[in-house]
């Protein structure tokens, strides 16, 4: 971080304390626990809340940017919201699943819904919502981990891979559950998963908006279209999602990436063209 700050850099932070998680894991193995709510319990939201504390002092003593990563939890939100107004260079994300599924769809799943931190229960789920809708939140992120299926199988749940392939349906989560169920503003969306993003990760003007002369990267939805996510629709090499099965309603229906289309009605339809992004030098 001392580093990082004399750059101009910004931190990012998964924030699970090690200290914490390793020892409750170490446990569970001596007693030979090694079920879904045995790893649950191994990474209690304490070891988040510590972890951002940890950050958060560490990043005011050196004046460093720091952007915590795929938060949980509502309280962990309210630290760094806490911090943020106290003058930390501080921002957040929390991902559509924290959002979307609780520890019971991991119960009821398995591994497909295996992720770190955790799924927590519907109770900390509302707490995040409402520090989303409080302004806690700054960026939405897909955090997008896939597999292949043998990694998410076997009797050790602990020792099974951790991550959600969500990447391809976060925009329709988000509006279904946030937008139609919560009165989201689609225009708070759109700062979540893109205005905000790009001014926090400081891209080029070209990547700032809907503007004059800013690339053409637009992404057309209908709202209205009520949809129920099938395994054949799945676009991804490994076709696993703990999302299927689930009744959305905002339908991706075409996007375009510098004016060029490349997904239109459940289709590719171009092949890769993306280029590397350098953000801007400096945080300050």
């Amino acid at each position: 971080m001392q580093r990082a700050a004399e750059l101009g850099q910004l931190v990012a932070v998964h924030a699970e304390s090690e200290a914490i998680t390793s020892d409750l894991a170490a446990q569970c193995a001596r007693e030979g626990r090694t079920g879904i709510r045995d790893f649950l319990d191994s990474r209690p939201i304490q070891a988040e809340l510590d972890a951002i504390k940890r950050a958060l002092e560490l990043a005011q003593a050196t004046k460093c940017a720091l952007h915590v990563v795929h938060v949980s939890s509502g309280a962990g939100v309210a630290l760094i919201a806490a911090a943020a107004r106290a003058g930390v260079n501080v921002t957040c994300e929390t991902c559509p699943h924290y959002l979307t599924l609780t520890e019971d769809d991991v119960v009821a799943l398995g591994a497909v819904a295996k992720c770190a931190p955790p799924l927590r229960s519907q109770r900390i789920q509302e707490e995040l919502w409402a520090q989303l809708e409080n302004g806690g939140i700054t960026s939405i992120g897909s955090d997008h981990s896939p597999c292949p299926p043998g990694m998410k199988q076997g009797a050790n749940f602990f020792k099974a891979w951790g991550g959600i392939s969500g990447v391809q349906h976060t925009l329709s989560l988000l509006l279904s559950e946030g937008h139609l169920k919560r009165k989201l503003p689609l225009a708070l969306i759109g700062n979540l998963t893109c205005t905000n993003v790009s001014a926090r990760f400081r891209l080029p003007p070209e990547k700032s908006g809907i503007t004059i002369g800013a690339d053409a990267d637009l992404c057309l939805v209908d709202l209205n279209q009520a949809f129920e996510l099938k395994h054949e629709d799945l676009l991804c090499r490994h076709k696993q999602s703990p999302y299927v099965g689930r009744k959305l309603t905002g339908r991706v229906v075409q996007t375009i990436l510098r004016g060029r289309t490349i997904f239109r009605e459940g289709k590719i339809t171009a092949k890769p063209f993306g280029k590397l992004i350098k953000p801007l030098l400096s945080t300050k």
